[in-house]
């Protein structure tokens, strides 16, 4: 842990620190509220490391942010990167439920929330297993009191919280970072630690791991990034702070996506690099023409897309649109960006996802433990090039489950490489459904499901969506004496939504008789999933 000031870098928090001398008046974040310049980021940084530390957060803790897309969430992670603490940004959608076990899970001893989401934070907050969290700053909420409360929990706004904070450089940086919690297949999500939340090391690290990345990109100094995702996401989360870290670019920060406005944004803004999922081509390409042809886009130098399959016909529309700017990645919050592809190799092997990055091995085995042979299907597996690796947080057995050859790691996917080394995924072998690119875990939503008084058993499986590349569609089978009418559809729907967040909740329900399960209870979801996926020319 470097525990000297950077040499001539008086009050800087370091990572800022090569951006003061010539854009410390430049817009560092722009929001929906304004924008902060990167003198004033830095010194909110300051503030938040100093206050934090009054209040008790050491090198090693756990901090949550439940916060949309907004400069505060900007400053905490930038804070937490310094101070050494891990952050855990939340999936702003979670109902109290899920929120409560993160926070139970993760160890936080503090919360950072806006206000829109105080109300689900005290519930949270309020059940036994969360008082530990003991630190509760509200980001956008005035109080002349300086503290209020809500159902019993005690609430303290950002303004207040840093008041009496230096804006000096705090002594003792060293890095901290983000740990994203996936859906778990058992249930609640889960925690990967990893790479990026290492704890107590050389804050140097921070600008070697973000400059590595941007360079690999070749995005541009000083550069415009769009962030047009939630920052929970781990892609979206890399894809924003890493360039504002390395290269001093300028961070846009949308809170939504809306198609027409996002379009309007690059121009406005001369974003040069972005991501997407392939969900927001498919809305940004049925925009209607008017609005198309009135796109500029000379701007942008990088658009990157992931997290979910792309359809071959929205991919080469795009294409034929933005033109050869548009690149695609395959990876995860376990083993980050694996595979890369430029838009003029894909329109030569259409539907790869590229060889892999300079960071990542990449190989297929069979079922047997085997290398396969170029062409042939197995599981995917992968191993970093500089010694990165990942676990499951609290979950020994999840991560023994995910790793596998010669100590390689898995996403569960299934596909094969070419002749060339180019990678093809062909089907997902963990149970999994990727809707508009987030990752929905079918057990969670049974295990809801079956709360329900006339539910005795619940498949959960993903069927095609044009727009989203998979729906989620529920089979279920009832107790005795129990009917399946319309009422009973609307009771099982309004179940879901009060213990699930709403992109889990059934898009589509149906009765059965009997469910597909087998003595040993294995389910065969094939028989309730495939039929819907004939003719359409795809299986993912």
């Amino acid at each position: 842990m470097p525990s000297d000031t950077p040499k001539g870098e008086a009050a800087v928090a370091y990572l800022l620190s090569r951006m003061l001398d010539t854009r410390g008046s430049a817009p560092a974040v722009i929001d929906e509220h304004g924008e902060a310049t990167f003198d004033e980021l830095n010194a909110a940084v300051n503030r938040i490391i100093h206050a934090g530390r009054a209040s008790g957060l050491e090198v090693g803790d756990t901090i949550a942010v439940l916060c949309g897309n907004r400069r505060e969430l900007v400053d905490v992670t930038l804070a937490a990167a310094h101070a050494g603490w891990v952050v855990v940004p939340v999936n702003w959608h979670w109902v109290a439920d899920e929120l409560h076990h993160v926070l139970t899970d993760s160890g936080a001893k503090a919360l950072f929330v806006e206000a829109p989401f105080v109300a689900t934070a005290a519930n949270a907050l309020g059940r036994d297993g969360a008082q530990a969290c003991g630190l509760r700053v509200v980001i956008d909420a005035e109080e002349p009191s300086g503290r209020f409360e809500i159902d019993g929990v005690v609430f303290v706004p950002l303004t207040t919280w840093v008041a009496s904070a230096s804006s000096d450089e705090p002594d003792g940086q060293c890095t901290g970072g983000p740990m994203f919690y996936t859906s778990g297949t058992t249930g609640f999500p889960k925690g990967v630690r990893g790479s990026l939340n290492r704890t107590g090391e050389d804050i140097v690290l921070w600008e070697l791991v973000a400059g590595s990345f941007v360079g690999m990109l070749g995005l541009p100094p000083a550069g415009v990034t769009l962030l047009d995702g939630p920052m929970y996401h781990s892609a979206q989360w890399v894809f924003a702070m890493f360039p504002l870290m390395s290269s001093g670019s300028t961070l846009v920060m949308r809170p939504r996506f809306e198609p027409a406005a996002t379009l309007d944004a690059i121009d406005r803004h001369g974003v040069t690099n972005v991501h997407f999922v392939p969900t927001q081509f498919v809305r940004m390409l049925k925009l209607p023409d008017e609005v198309r042809n009135g796109f500029d886009g000379s701007s942008m130098t990088t658009v990157m897309h992931g997290a979910a399959p792309c359809p071959p016909e929205v991919k080469r529309s795009m294409l034929e649109w933005w033109g050869p700017v548009v690149s695609e990645y395959y990876g995860g919050t376990e083993g980050g960006f694996l595979t890369m592809i430029t838009g003029a190799e894909w329109l030569e092997r259409p539907g790869s996802l590229g060889r892999e990055t300079p960071m990542a091995e990449v190989h297929v085995f069979s079922d047997d433990g085997e290398r396969c042979a170029p062409g042939e299907s197995g599981q995917i597996w992968f191993r970093s090039k500089v010694g990165a690796d990942f676990e499951y947080h609290n979950d020994p057995d999840k991560t023994r489950a995910a790793h596998g050859p010669e100590g390689m790691g898995t996403l569960g996917d299934v596909g094969y490489l070419d002749d060339d080394g180019y990678l093809f995924m062909s089907d997902r072998k963990i149970d999994m459904i990727i809707s508009g690119g987030v990752n929905i875990y079918p057990a969670e939503i049974e295990g809801v499901l079956v709360t329900h008084p006339a539910v005795a058993d619940a498949a959960v499986y993903g069927i095609p969506d044009d727009e989203f590349g998979e729906q989620v569609m529920a089979s279920v089978e009832l107790v005795a004496g129990a009917t399946g009418d319309g009422d009973l559809e609307e009771s099982l729907i309004e179940h879901c939504r009060q213990h699930l967040a709403g992109y889990k909740v059934p898009r589509r329900l149906e009765v059965v008789d009997v469910l597909p399960r087998q003595p040993t209870g294995k389910l065969y979801k094939r028989l309730l999933r495939d039929p819907h996926w004939e003719g359409t020319g795809r299986t993912i």
